[in-house]
């Protein structure tokens, strides 16, 4: 939760914001823009039309609040606390520690470490863990929310169940179909690992248990039960289709709840991206839609730490995505479907959940609109049709699947919103969790990149590198240290404290302008698991 308001003003009156970033503006809104370039600006996933941009406009931007307030005073400085800025970085963080063994077989995994830092009001990423009880393995996930957080949390209460279910075999479908006709008790199909903050939708179970059970139905008169063997990568891209499918289908039918109506309307206009992990003993299968990461953190020979991308962002830098999406619709929209690096100028993922703006004909939205609620058909955003919108869908849930045979050098896995990626560099990322999971730093030569560095300057960077490398670390979550890194680095990669404080004492309306929510899953594997699996299959 952002600091009180009072404490950051200060900061604004005297200009010592110009100080947090060196970088360049990264502002996509002219109208948010403010003159000097020292102000950076996140950039949001969906951009409004033009037509509709007053919608999204602040009352006063951040260049006019400064300039129509000036004021003769001495320069201040208020500055969070250590302790306040850790019970802000750390309210949202969970640790889960596996058992060696649960039942089935020895796990790989150790544990993982989770963490979220909000800069939207409320947050609209989302995160999720479970273990798979009926099968093998364990599920983690994020999940980056856009055009609010309903999308977002549908998604990740909902996906590891269709994915769970796409994995049992068909005796098991069949044992949990007789059991809820003959109104027993269910077989559980996951175990959840949840921070108390990640809540669950107890109005919409009923609806969403029905969605579920209509999809296990299927499956069951799908197959006759003659094949045993299940394919991860097919029930993964399964599962997330099907999700999205039923998502739009809830949307169109509407519930005589008024409650749940405006809900379903809410989560399939709305939209979030997803990247998924599947850990089964050596056997690692990556799900992604979207442009979250995952990373894996591999520990070469001498001890330094070497990252290696499991994910490909789906987004206009993804040249093979940009390729895709031309080739799925007419030659004369090419210079339409993808413009300035968004699909149809305005969304910056090219697949996602839910966003049925970018999937339904026009009168389909138009029809669901004027008989929806109220609050759909006066939103001005729900009612807004895409421009160039001739062929749709346009987007598309589903994932692209990375499958990875473990090694007993592959230590972690980072899972993360483009809120860490934007801010810092894959090699750093894992080079920082290494170094935090094995206490242990690899020297590298001090970098100043460019910067005039005073030999005063100098010695006390030497200084806190020994501090560092000779202390203990204040975090015991390897997300909520990596978070911190991500915030607090200033420009020679060290962590400053004035200025993590500064940017945790944004207030909620100006925090979205300087970066993104930030979530962060970070697994560890047990390499002496993973080297018993290898020795037993040479």
């Amino acid at each position: 939760m952002p600091a009180p308001t009072q404490l950051f003003f200060p900061l604004i009156r005297n200009c010592e914001l110009s100080r947090i970033y060196g970088t360049a503006c990264y502002c996509h809104h002219k109208h948010l823009c403010c003159s000097p370039p020292y102000i950076p600006q996140s950039r949001p996933r969906y951009t409004p039309h033009p037509a509709y941009a007053t919608f999204y406009r602040p009352k006063e931007s951040w260049w006019q609040y400064t300039q129509g307030r000036r004021y003769a005073s001495t320069p201040q400085k208020f500055y969070l606390t250590p302790p306040q800025v850790n019970s802000i970085l750390k309210a949202n963080e969970y640790s889960f520690k596996v058992p060696e063994f649960d039942g089935k077989n020895i796990s790989s995994v150790l544990g993982f470490d989770s963490n979220q830092l909000p800069a939207n009001a409320p947050i609209e990423d989302r995160r999720s863990a479970a273990t798979c009880l009926q099968t093998r393995g364990m599920l983690l996930g994020v999940f980056d929310g856009h055009a609010g957080c309903a999308c977002s949390q549908a998604v990740s209460e909902r996906l590891f169940y269709y994915i769970a279910v796409s994995l049992l075999p068909h005796e098991t479908l069949l044992e949990i179909e007789n059991a809820v006709e003959s109104g027993r008790a269910l077989l559980p199909i996951l175990q959840w690992h949840k921070h108390p903050n990640d809540y669950f939708s107890k109005e919409a179970s009923k609806l969403y248990f029905n969605s579920l059970r209509t999809y296990w139905q299927e499956l069951i008169d799908l197959n006759t039960g003659e094949s045993t063997d299940i394919d991860v990568k097919e029930a993964l891209i399964n599962a997330f289709k099907r999700l999205d499918n039923d998502i739009s289908l809830e949307a169109q039918v509407g519930d005589p709840n008024s409650f749940l109506n405006y809900l379903v309307l809410r989560v399939a206009f709305s939209g979030a991206t997803a990247c998924v992990a599947h850990v089964d003993g050596v056997d690692l299968h990556v799900a992604n839609t979207g442009d979250s990461r995952a990373m894996l953190g591999v520990q070469e020979e001498d001890g330094s730490w070497s990252a290696v991308t499991l994910s490909n962002d789906h987004n206009a830098q993804n040249e093979r995505e940009v390729e895709r999406l031309k080739l799925e619709h007419p030659k004369n929209e090419a210079k339409s479907v993808v413009k300035q690096d968004r699909l149809l100028g305005l969304l910056m993922p090219f697949r996602a959940f839910g966003d049925v703006k970018f999937k339904w004909s026009i009168d389909l939205q138009k029809r669901v609109i004027e008989s929806g609620p109220d609050q759909l058909n006066d939103n001005e955003y729900t009612k807004f049709i895409p421009p160039n919108y001739y062929t749709p869908p346009y987007l598309t849930a589903e994932p692209e699947v990375t499958y990875h045979r473990l090694r007993p050098q592959d230590k972690f896995l980072v899972l993360a919103t483009d809120g860490l990626w934007e801010t810092m560099h894959r090699q750093d990322v894992v080079r920082i969790v290494g170094e935090y999971l094995t206490g242990m730093h690899h020297q590298q030569p001090i970098a100043v990149g460019g910067y005039k560095v005073t030999l005063g300057q100098m010695h006390g960077l030497l200084t806190e590198r020994r501090a560092k490398m000779s202390s203990v670390f204040e975090d015991q979550n390897a997300a909520t240290h990596l978070i911190r890194h991500a915030v607090g680095n200033n420009e020679f990669g060290a962590v400053d404290h004035e200025r993590l404080s500064k940017m945790l004492s944004l207030p909620e309306e100006l925090a979205r302008m300087y970066r993104d929510d930030i979530t962060i899953i970070v697994v560890q594997f047990n390499s002496h698991v993973v080297g018993a699996y290898q020795n037993q299959e040479q």
